[in-house]
């Protein structure tokens, strides 16, 4: 089989009459271990912080959605984990299920009331570490209403991140935990639609 062979010059010309170079990118700068960690204040980083949802519509599906740039900070000191205190404040118009429609319902009294509550928040109670895991104990409050939770969270990496990208120490976790929303005076629809919602939290912290 005859093969065609582009000459470089033909190349540029293709590309417009400029050279383009791929720059190489450095290796991942985090890594699961927590000798990277250093004692402080890391506040939330927005960009790569989300809470997923997922729930039960009807016994058909597993219904899933995010909710996007939370803020709030953690405070944690290598030597004493269990001292460790985080607290979040939640967005609820930045959910998104992908169905516009949807996303405006979950807005309405029926469910967020998102125009008298425009934010859920999370504060610890309490840190219970064992090796890469813990359990934060905390207090969830969501339209107007405060229940006690427990997030079963591993530790994810840390490390610093590369000059080019601002060189700050991060921190980064993976949380789960199960809340009823007819806890928070969001029952509409159940038995129908499920009562139970399952939150995963992938969180991140910069110093």
């Amino acid at each position: 089989m005859r093969k065609f062979l582009i000459p470089a010059a033909a190349l540029i010309a293709i590309a417009g009459g400029s050279v383009v170079v791929a720059q190489q990118m450095p290796p991942a700068s985090g890594a699961k271990d927590p000798t990277r960690v250093t004692a402080g204040t890391y506040t939330i980083d927005p960009g790569h912080t989300q809470i997923l949802f997922a729930y039960d519509h009807m016994g058909f599906t597993n219904n899933m959605g995010v909710i996007a740039e939370p803020s709030g900070t953690l405070t944690l000191d290598p030597k004493n984990p269990s001292a460790a205190k985080v607290s979040v404040d939640v967005p609820v118009s930045n959910l998104r299920t992908g169905v516009a429609k949807l996303d405006e319902h979950l807005m309405k009294p029926e469910f967020f009331d998102s125009a008298k509550f425009p934010k859920a928040t999370f504060v610890s109670t309490g840190v219970k570490i064992q090796g890469s895991e813990a359990e934060i104990t905390g207090n969830l409050t969501i339209k107007g209403v405060t229940k006690p939770v427990t997030l079963d969270t591993e530790f994810y990496g840390a490390g610093k991140a590369p000059a080019m990208m601002g060189g700050k120490e991060n921190i980064g976790f993976v949380a789960t935990t199960t809340v009823k929303r007819s806890d928070f005076n969001m029952g509409y629809g159940v038995p129908m639609i499920g009562d139970k919602v399952e939150l995963k939290i992938v969180a991140a912290f910069q110093k």
